[in-house]
């Protein structure tokens, strides 16, 4: 079955732009720009932020080190979450499994999804991180620089704020 038909085009969300004449509104990030925020072995890119979207996404190039690690098992209330492999080999979870994930690979995690990534290899990895409505997670990444100087409690606090929700 083809999804082209003239006859029958499926309806688009309402729009957003109303103004009679289009704009030049485009931004352009060049690829060797540096990372916006480097925290231990990782290197993170924000390619499109809460506030560059208007909230729609956020878009992050992610750069890993050989055997940098990355987070368990966890999963967003807010918000879906989706990774693009871009170079490595990255170790994926679905929410069952730990999967390899190769270069052009995509994992798709809708809100309330159980999911994680790590670097468990020699190599570095390269991924795209998108999620969507867009969230500050530039303040979550950023943040894991100060967690030792938080309580237990305060701690516990600071993972719910950002929407971040273990699972054991």
């Amino acid at each position: 079955m083809s999804l082209w038909d003239p006859r029958n085009v499926p309806p688009y969300p309402p729009a957003r732009y109303t103004k009679d004449e289009p704009e030049v509104s485009a931004r352009l990030r060049p690829g060797t720009d540096p990372p916006d925020y480097e925290f231990g072995l990782v290197k993170y890119h924000y390619l499109a932020n809460q506030e560059s979207t208007d909230g729609d996404y956020g878009l992050y190039r992610v750069d890993i080190a050989p055997n940098g690690g990355g987070p368990g098992p966890h999963f967003h209330r807010t918000m879906s979450e989706a990774f693009f492999v871009l170079s490595g080999t990255v170790r994926l979870y679905d929410g069952t499994d730990w999967i390899d994930g190769h270069p052009n690979d995509f994992l798709y995690v809708p809100p309330g999804g159980i999911h994680g990534f790590r670097n468990e290899a020699d190599a570095s990895v390269s991924l795209l991180m998108l999620f969507a409505p867009g969230a500050p997670r530039e303040a979550y990444f950023e943040g894991f620089a100060h967690l030792a100087d938080l309580s237990d409690e305060e701690r516990a606090e600071w993972f719910i704020k950002n929407d971040n929700h273990s699972v054991e």
